[in-house]
């Protein structure tokens, strides 16, 4: 039986901002009925986009090639042992409707708990890539401590929530900025932490009035790193997870840095963040703390679905431009 396989394509590079003509949709047919070879065929369901494929797009994918990243599938046939037709499976794939894998791609993805204790989609968000994104840098970077305070930039995005949330409940004082009044409004309601809009009030006066800052989480980079690092307690640990601000940025028209001579006179250490290294170290106790505080509502997020992988182009630009209010995922199927 042949069906379409709709399937996300990285068209061209952009030169500055990306737009939805960056990226295509074919839809090419695939026989659900070909030969196996000892591998599996999969349904995709979920598909995450995030602000790292900007990134990508710059260098990484090739024009042409297919768009891939975190995904949630089912199984529809198997001859894979101890995968079953229905099983749920969670790892980097393909933006495609229907995948054949050969069976060495088994190794590649996560299968998940039947039935889940949590919506397949926070697979993609706090009890995913995102989460762990969290989870592994507060562990293994920002050590923070009871009675230490945090700044956590873009903090209503998918990683900020998550990193505000665990944070709060280790006993360390939060505050978070983020870009209109509902991700605050959010970020105060539900997550119980202290917030600002940095388009309304002055981020390097809220930051006075809140510090020292122990911990700095930055997930936007430009001024706003450089009104941190002034803030910053002696000692302090930045984790620089994110530089969503520069990303669209020419190179030559890049926000520099002022204030860096403050990571001397304070001995202030800054690291990048990256989630594979710690994978093997984190990943067991992730899985062990975090689904459970998402099914027992401890965590809570703020997620917006797009329908649709036709759809998935135009989300992915609003995710770039703020527009998205939390986690941004795709219901391909």
């Amino acid at each position: 039986m042949s069906l379409p396989n709709p399937t996300l394509i990285f068209l061209s590079r952009p030169l500055t901002f990306p737009t939805s003509t960056n990226i295509s949709l074919l839809t090419p047919s695939i026989n659900l009925s070909l030969p196996l070879e000892g591998g599996f065929l999969t349904r995709t369901l979920w598909v995450s986009l995030d602000p790292y494929m900007r990134g990508r797009m710059t260098s990484g994918w090739e024009e042409g090639s297919v768009w891939s990243g975190f995904g949630v599938s089912e199984v529809l046939r198997s001859e894979v042992e101890g995968l079953k037709v229905g099983d749920k499976l969670y790892g980097h794939q393909p933006y495609q409707a229907y995948i054949l894998h050969p069976p060495s791609e088994r190794a590649a993805y996560r299968l998940l708990p039947s039935p889940s204790p949590i919506p397949l989609s926070a697979y993609l968000g706090p009890a995913g890539m995102p989460g762990k994104t969290a989870f592994y840098g507060l562990k293994a970077l920002a050590h923070p401590q009871a009675g230490e305070k945090i700044f956590v930039s873009a903090a209503a995005g998918a990683v900020g929530q998550l990193v505000c949330q665990l944070c709060k409940a280790w006993g360390v004082r939060v505050l978070g900025s983020a870009g209109s009044e509902d991700k605050v409004r959010f970020l105060i309601d539900q997550l119980g932490v202290e917030a600002f809009n940095y388009k309304e009030v002055d981020t390097a006066l809220q930051l006075k009035r809140f510090g020292p800052v122990d911990v700095y989480w930055d997930n936007v980079g430009g001024e706003t790193l450089d009104c941190a690092l002034e803030a910053m307690n002696r000692r302090g640990r930045i984790v620089v997870c994110g530089h969503i601000s520069m990303y669209n940025v020419p190179k030559e028209q890049r926000y520099g840095l002022k204030n860096t001579h403050e990571m001397i006179y304070k001995e202030l250490s800054m690291q990048g963040l990256s989630v594979t290294p710690y994978e093997q170290e984190y990943a067991d106790e992730f899985y062990a703390t975090v689904p459970p505080l998402i099914a027992h509502g401890e965590i809570k997020y703020m997620e917006e679905v797009t329908e649709g992988l036709e759809n998935a182009a135009e989300a992915f630009v609003g995710l770039l431009k703020g527009e998205n209010r939390g986690k941004v995922v795709v219901k391909v199927t």
